[in-house]
């Protein structure tokens, strides 16, 4: 059996996902990490962007936007102010709000409809 890590990525109203990982790609503000099994203790501040967790059964990807990842001891918490995983988005809900948000020039909300757009499409 091959090495896994615990991964548990919480948002700050639920826990969105725990289970068991090979590989973990999140964006933080010093750019994109990869976490394996045995991966050297960091911590580090989460930028919006998508998350993927390869497991032995397949890819989850969410959408997080900004908090912290942290990772010991073959444990990775992603800390997220907001996270949602790729198959609970409303691809048209997120398309309306990008459109929203590029018309009234809100470079914020244009980034977290993007993330959640490209969370669901697996474009990174």
């Amino acid at each position: 059996m091959a090495a896994e890590l615990h991964v548990e990525l919480v948002a700050a109203d639920r826990s969105v996902w725990s289970g068991e990982a090979n590989l973990v790609i999140a964006r933080t503000t010093s750019g994109d990490i990869g976490v394996m099994p045995g991966h050297q203790p960091l911590l580090g501040v989460l930028e919006s962007g998508p998350v993927t967790i390869r497991t032995a059964e397949g890819t989850v990807v969410a959408a997080v936007h900004g908090g912290f990842i942290s990772f010991a001891d073959d444990k990775l918490s992603l800390v997220a102010e907001v996270a949602e995983l790729a198959d609970e988005i409303d691809v048209k809900r997120a398309e309306r709000a990008l459109e929203r948000a590029k018309s009234e020039a809100d470079a914020a909300a244009e980034r977290r409809a993007d993330v959640r757009l490209r969370a669901v499409t697996g474009v990174h």
